[in-house]
């Protein structure tokens, strides 16, 4: 028997990750200094698109890419951004950017609502870009 559900871990994630509003996220959409990254599975990518010039990073793999000592560690995550992390709904971003908080990386936040209230807000959306080969 699980001691503590999605909810509670969800609420303690919020309480101690900074969440974007909406608004105020769509004024850092060309920010230089903000890196938006989607950590949606890749076929919620195909199916809805993204937020323009956002960085994927699935769930699976972010603190892999994260941690500098992992063979698997992006470059991009040594850029000294401000990552803000979203999902569809605001729930694994808020883990997301928790668990990479406590990692040490920041600053970091995730997305009020997610890339659903990203949409409903009428916030930009493109294509998920091509793979290259």
């Amino acid at each position: 028997m699980i001691t503590k559900g999605v909810k509670e871990l969800v609420a303690e994630a919020d309480s101690e990750v900074e969440t974007v509003s909406l608004e105020d996220a769509k004024a850092l959409l060309d920010d230089d200094g903000i890196l938006f990254v989607d950590i949606r599975d890749v076929r919620e990518l195909d199916r809805e698109g993204m937020i323009p010039g956002a960085y994927h990073a699935p769930r699976g793999m972010l603190e892999f890419w994260v941690d500098p000592d992992s063979p698997y560690h992006k470059d991009v995550f040594a850029s000294g951004k401000k990552f803000l992390l979203y999902c569809a709904g605001a729930q694994r971003s808020a883990l997301a950017a928790k668990a990479i908080q406590d990692m040490g990386l920041t600053p970091v936040a995730h997305l009020e609502g997610g890339f659903g209230g990203w949409k409903e807000a009428g916030g930009p959306t493109s294509e998920r870009p091509r793979r290259s080969k």
